[in-house]
Parts: structure tokens; C-alpha cells; sequence
């Protein structure tokens, strides 16, 4: 009788957790392993542990609910080589999940390993990965260590030229001082190696390094390489957020920032982690704003001081935006600055209509910071709806700005607004590039941009005094010239049909890819566009979930876009000498500049290419073949400078042939 009562309960609890943990579903694993064999078999192995045509979905089916994956049966995923299965329904269906939901993946364990090193040590740790070549370790004060092996013995290696934030430092600069690739011998440059995050069509990341680990960042994903070779040493991954809203950026995710053991990246459902940067571990989650009133995040957050801050994204759903600071230990919210005031709060007298409920000004982008003065610069979106401005008449501020703020308290110190009242959705969110150097004859500190409006911008960054404001693009339309006053002198718009032509276009003269200044140089480096819009502007209502235009932008028939690579005089605004690409003109790389007077850059065409920064003349391409989403970045491992960027979803790392051992090579 307790047997009896025993095996009942041993039943009835397991019915309990398998519907708890997956729903209602009720099936026969005996016949669902009959339909497994003569379906799925073949792919991923009898054990569900993968082959050679398909992958191990035993160790995925955890994180997979049940809608999803009979949703995945039924409509397979074609883009990765799984047919459908539509014809398995009812109670077969069930069947098969039962038996799916039965596969265990096989356990984990933990390889240890004890080396002698060429330096005299003796150490041991856990084995992160291993080839004949290298050998990386994680030892029991949780820190990685990376080798090559000597002989017998292991030659520690690492990065002594680090890039830990998403433009390299917190000066917005997309420049490092790294000279070993230079004009003489970048003919002999070549991809050392190359690392694809799988289940992914491109990467929009820049990757950080520290300590000779590369760290690059999918949508709500991580992956830890060595950086010498890309070889694996951690993976974080999280679910991305069920029934979000899709377009505008959602499943976009452009980098990270280290600092200490703690590596800071964003969610698709606006949430800020700090993971534990050798073991991918989550330290804290903190949730910066609710995802169902349209917010997700995409960017690289900004470390200063004890602080880390994050923006988020969701301006063409008419989210309210807000930059805010988070403690780097507890994750615990700092400060808070609203970019869209509350009706009654100042600079509530610049929007007059309804729009100010959901007005938009998100900061999704990187900001940066200047120690010397200690102020941090953000940039903001455009307003919403972004297309039409009935509701919406003023200003709108603090939409389209350049924001100077205390970063310990986030009190606003000054501020600029490139684009009042902005109807083509010309958000300010481009690099803001801190520099110092003379000035018409006496030093000063400036802060550089060239805006999505079609102008660069030049200011004292102590007060915010504007100093220079030059068109940067030939198709301009909109404005005659920034006026003595700051704002822009506007121009009368050609009509075209229901439409208005527009220039730039809606894409912007430039956008949120990097730029660059050389200081031997004085020449600010930058992707532009030369393009057209017409604009419509229509009715709308804010809806959770949907997107808040009101109106459209198109083509202009006839017209054919053109990227062009510019080197811009600081002093004057005028461009100094032009790369001009012939390609798809929807590509979104940047640049860096080096030390050596290299300048890399993510040209149209699909190829990675380098310029000398002195005279735009070609220097070196790499025939990629991508449409570009990423800009590029450098860094120095084992005396060795690469230069890395992300190609569609694969990082290619790029250095010189290892003539030289590390103790003479060039600094």
C-alpha cells in the first residue's frame, strides 16, 4: 500500500512540475522518442547532443518555453537550416515535446591544470581553453590568466595598451596613440583572427579590452575571447524580452564598458547589469525603465568615477527620455535628469500641445567626459512624434542638445540645442569628441561635432560658447547658416506632391558611427552622406508597443546617395580632402585615427580600408564583403597592435606577421 501510495505521488509530482514548468502540455515520451527518431535524429543525435548537421539542443531546451518551441516545430528556422515541421500537431506534437523536455545535456565539469611559467611560476586553475598553442586559466582568486606555451612552460601574455570603453577613452575620441601599423608596413597587415557569434546576422558592437581579454556584446549577450587569438572564454547569454515591440533599434546592442572586475552592458528591456568580468557572472541587474511604455536600451554605457551611467532608447515610440547614474557596486540609482520636462517644470514652455507626455529626447547613444573640468557630455534625441510638430510647437527642448552636466549630481551646467523643433528625426546623438589644443592663437578647450543636421560644431566646452558652425555636406537644404545667435537661419523647403524635399535626409549627413581627430593632424575624420528625403507628416496617438512618427519619409526618385569619407579643418570647418565610395550608401562604419597617421575606416563598399590622415591617399584594403554596422577600434596584445571591428557577426582581428619577438617589436 505505500508502495502503491509512493509511486502515485512520484507521478502526481511529476506532472505538477512538468505542467508548472511548461504548461499543460501531457504526452507519451515513449512515443515521443519514436517521432524524434524518424525526425530530429538525424540533425542532433539520438541524445539531442548534435552532429554534424545540426546543434546540440539538449543543453538549449531549458531556455526555450513551450509556445516557442512548438512555434519553432512547426515553422523551423529556415535562415539556420531547420525545415518545418507543419504536419506534426495534436497530440504527436506533444508527444515529441515530452520526449524533448526528457533530454539532459550532459553535465559540466571542471577541468584544473597546473603549469610552470617561463617567469618561475607555478600556478593552477580551472581551463578555460586550450590548443597546442595557448592555454587560458581562471585561478582560484577568480582572475583569468593567459599563456603560450615555450617549450615545457607557458609565457604569460596580456594587453598593455587596453581599450575598456566603447570609444577606447572617455574623451569620445575614436583615436589611439598605438604607432606599430604604419605607412610602411601596412601593405603587409592581415586578419589574425576571426571570432562569429552564432544565431547573429550582424554585430552594430564595438568590442573592449582589458587585461588581454576582448569582450563584445550581442543583444543581451557576451562573449569573453582572448584577445591574441579569439578563442572562448565565457559566454553570458539571457532570453531577449518576449512580445517586445519590434524596429527602432530593438535587438541592438552597440558595446560595453569595464572597470575593475565588473563589465557594464544594456538589455533589450532597458535593464543595466554589471557582470563579473572574469567569469560572466551577474553581479547586479537594475531596471532603468519599464520596457511596455516603450523602452529598450542599446548602447555602451559610460564609467566615471564610482558611477557608471546609461541613456535609453525608444524615441520613435515616444518614450519620455532620461539619462540616469548608477553606483558601480550596488547598482543603485545616483541621479536622475528628465531630457523632457513635466508640464509645469521649466522648459515645459517649449513644447505646447500634447506631445510633451511622450516627447522623446531618449539618450541612446555614448556620451563622454572630461576630467579636467570634470563634466560630463551627453547627447539627445529627437522629439516625437518625430514627423510632425503640431502638438508639439516650440522648441522642444531638451531635444537635439548637447548636454553639460555635473556627473556626480547630474545638475545640468549648460546646454545646446542644434536642431529646435526638429521634423526630420535629426537626433544630436553623433560623437561628442573632447580635444585640446589652440584656438585662432591661444589654447582652449573644445568639444567637437558634426551634427545629423548637416553641420559641424565647434565649442568652448567650459561654458558652451559657440565657436564655429560650417556645413560639412553639399545637399543642404533646410537652413541658410547657423545665425550669430546660435540657431539656424531656416530656409524656404521645395514641396514635392504631398511631400516636402529635405536635406539631408532622415538618415542624417552623419550619424552615430565614430569619428575621429588626429592631433598631428588638427583634422577631424568622419563618414558622411550625401542624400535626400521627402517627408509627410501624418496623424497619430501614442500606443504602447507601436511606433509614434506621425508621418513617413522617402527616396527622392532619381537621386543616388553617396557616402563620403571627409577630413575637416577644426579651425575652419573646411573639408580638407575627400574620400568618395561608391556603394549601397546604407552602411553605418566609422573610423579611427592612430598614432602613426593611419586612419582606418568602414568604406561602402564592403571593404576595411586605411587612408594617410595627412592626405586622404589610399594606403591598404581588406575585401570583408559586409555591410557595415560596427567602427573599428585598437589595441596592443603581446607587443602586438591590432585593429578590430565587426564584420556582419564576425570580429576580425587584424596585425602584422610576428617578425620580431615581443621584446623588440615597436611600440
Amino acid at each position: 500500500m505505500l508502495t502503491e501510495l509512493r509511486d502515485m505521488l512520484r507521478v502526481m509530482l511529476c506532472f505538477l512540475s512538468t505542467t508548472l514548468a511548461y504548461g499543460q502540455i501531457v504526452g507519451n515520451i515513449d512515443a515521443g522518442r519514436r517521432q524524434y527518431q524518424n525526425t530530429c535524429s538525424t540533425c542532433h543525435g539520438g541524445d539531442g547532443a548534435g552532429g554534424e548537421l545540426g546543434p546540440n539542443i539538449a543543453e538549449r531546451l531549458p531556455k526555450i518555453d513551450d509556445p516557442r518551441l512548438k512555434a519553432t516545430i512547426n515553422g523551423g528556422l529556415l535562415s539556420r537550416g531547420m525545415p518545418a515541421f507543419a504536419s506534426i500537431q495534436g497530440q504527436q506534437l506533444d508527444n515529441l515535446i515530452a520526449f524533448l523536455r526528457s533530454l539532459k545535456p550532459e553535465p559540466s565539469f571542471e577541468r584544473r591544470r597546473r603549469v610552470q611559467t617561463t617567469t618561475g611560476e607555478t600556478l593552477e586553475g580551472a581551463v578555460l581553453n586550450e590548443s597546442n598553442d595557448d592555454l587560458a586559466l581562471r585561478l582560484s582568486d577568480h582572475t583569468i590568466r593567459l599563456f603560450r606555451r615555450s617549450g615545457q612552460k607557458f609565457r604569460p601574455v596580456t594587453s598593455d595598451s587596453d581599450w575598456p570603453t566603447y570609444n577606447g577613452s572617455l574623451d569620445g575620441n575614436r583615436y589611439t596613440a598605438l604607432a606599430q601599423i604604419d605607412r610602411t608596413n601596412i601593405a603587409e597587415l592581415a586578419p589574425k583572427w576571426m571570432f562569429t557569434v552564432p544565431g547573429l546576422s550582424g554585430l552594430e558592437a564595438t568590442p573592449v579590452v582589458a587585461d588581454g581579454v576582448l569582450y563584445v556584446t550581442g543583444p543581451n549577450e557576451c562573449y569573453a575571447l582572448d584577445a591574441g587569438d579569439g578563442r572562448t572564454l565565457w559566454h553570458y547569454r539571457r532570453p531577449k524580452t518576449k512580445d517586445h515591440m519590434r524596429g527602432g533599434g530593438v535587438g541592438i546592442n552597440r558595446g560595453a564598458a569595464v572597470a575593475a572586475n565588473r563589465l557594464f552592458m544594456v538589455t533589450d528591456d532597458a535593464h543595466l547589469l554589471a557582470l563579473n568580468r572574469f567569469t560572466g557572472e551577474v553581479i547586479w541587474e537594475t531596471l532603468m525603465a519599464d520596457w511596455h511604455q516603450n523602452y529598450f536600451a542599446t548602447s555602451a554605457p559610460l564609467v566615471v568615477g564610482n558611477l557608471v551611467i546609461s541613456g535609453t532608447a525608444g524615441g520613435e515610440h515616444g518614450a519620455r527620455g532620461f539619462l540616469a547614474a548608477f553606483d558601480q557596486v550596488t547598482g543603485k540609482e545616483a541621479w536622475r535628469f528628465w531630457t523632457v520636462p513635466k508640464a509645469g517644470e521649466p522648459g515645459s514652455e517649449t513644447w505646447k500641445g500634447r506631445a510633451i507626455e511622450h516627447g522623446g529626447a531618449v539618450t541612446w547613444f555614448t556620451g563622454s567626459y572630461d576630467p579636467q573640468l570634470d563634466t560630463l557630455y551627453w547627447q539627445t534625441g529627437n522629439p516625437g512624434p518625430d514627423y510632425n510638430g503640431t502638438e508639439r510647437e516650440g522648441d522642444n527642448l531638451y531635444s537635439d542638445c548637447i548636454l553639460a552636466l555635473d556627473p556626480h549630481t547630474g545638475k545640468l551646467k549648460w546646454y545646446y540645442q542644434f536642431t529646435p523643433h526638429d521634423l526630420h528625426d535629426w537626433d544630436a546623438t553623433e560623437p561628442a569628441v573632447i580635444i585640446n589644443t589652440d584656438w585662432h592663437g591661444r589654447p582652449r578647450k573644445l568639444l567637437l561635432m558634426a551634427n545629423r543636421n548637416g553641420f559641424f560644431y565647434v565649442f568652448d566646452r567650459k561654458n558652451g560658447e559657440l565657436l564655429l558652425a560650417k556645413p560639412f555636406v553639399r545637399k543642404l537644404n533646410w537652413a541658410k547658416e547657423i545665425g550669430p545667435d546660435g540657431r539656424p537661419v531656416l530656409a524656404q523647403l521645395e514641396k514635392v506632391g504631398e511631400g516636402t524635399k529635405v536635406c539631408p535626409s532622415q538618415d542624417g549627413a552623419t550619424n552615430w558611427y565614430s569619428t575621429s581627430y588626429l592631433p598631428s593632424t588638427g583634422l577631424y575624420y568622419l563618414q558622411t552622406l550625401e542624400k535626400c528625403n521627402i517627408y509627410s507628416e501624418s496623424p497619430t496617438e501614442w500606443k504602447a508597443g507601436e511606433g509614434y512618427l506621425g508621418g513617413s519619409q522617402r527616396k527622392v526618385p532619381g537621386e543616388i546617395p553617396q557616402k563620403v569619407l571627409r577630413a575637416i579643418d577644426v579651425q575652419t570647418g573646411k573639408v580638407v580632402w575627400e574620400w568618395p565610395q561608391i556603394g549601397s550608401a546604407d552602411t553605418w562604419g566609422g573610423t579611427i585615427a592612430t598614432g602613426s597617421g593611419v586612419l582606418f575606416f568602414c568604406e561602402d563598399s564592403g571593404d576595411f580600408a586605411a587612408a594617410d590622415a595627412v592626405t586622404g591617399k589610399q594606403l591598404w584594403r581588406f575585401h570583408a564583403n559586409r555591410s557595415w554596422r560596427a567602427s573599428p577600434m585598437s589595441y596592443r596584445f603581446d607587443g602586438m597592435q591590432y585593429v578590430a571591428v565587426a564584420a556582419g557577426p564576425t570580429v576580425i582581428a587584424f596585425a602584422l606577421p610576428e617578425h620580431e619577438p615581443p621584446s623588440r617589436r615597436k611600440k
